[in-house]
């Protein structure tokens, strides 16, 4: 019976922990370089992806939004009222990271291509992509990745 109870608790204990690990606001980011957390922002609808970070004068460090296109498609963002420099990350269904484009301009109306199957995009402040060493085949942890085959699953 003591063996019984102890096994349960350690489930309960570890299906808490690996929860916890996981929440809408949080985003993890993980290379051979770096492993950091985002608290993020979600953009899923229309209109929530349509305003995105625009007339924000800042943005705390570690701090994102998470564009969600669900099912996945061709993308293209640009900076029309957004008054921060940003990089963008484009990621794929599994949570790979496809292509960054870093150093976003300010009011720029130039458009920033993702690709042609762009699941989600996180914007954080410029400069972090580098500083992290987000490139293509860094790997994101989030609730949203875990609904598929995810390469880094909740």
């Amino acid at each position: 019976m003591k063996r019984l109870l102890t096994g349960l608790l350690l489930t309960l204990f570890w299906s808490n922990v690996a929860a916890a690990e996981c929440r809408l606001n949080r985003l993890d980011v993980r290379n051979e370089q770096a492993q950091v957390r985002f608290v993020v922002e979600l953009a899923v609808t229309p209109q929530e992806r349509s305003q995105g970070l625009m007339f924000r004068e800042s943005m705390p460090q570690r701090s994102g939004m998470l564009f969600i296109f669900d099912p996945p498609q061709p993308v293209a963002f640009w900076m029309k009222n957004t008054l921060i420099p940003l990089d963008m990350i484009f990621v794929d269904k599994t949570g790979l990271v496809t292509r960054v484009h870093k150093g976003a301009v300010p009011g720029d109306l130039t458009p920033i291509e993702g690709g042609d199957s762009v699941f989600a995009v996180l914007e954080i402040n410029a400069g972090l992509a580098a500083r992290y060493s987000i490139e293509p085949g860094t790997v994101m942890r989030h609730e949203f990745f875990s609904q598929g085959p995810a390469i880094w699953p909740c």
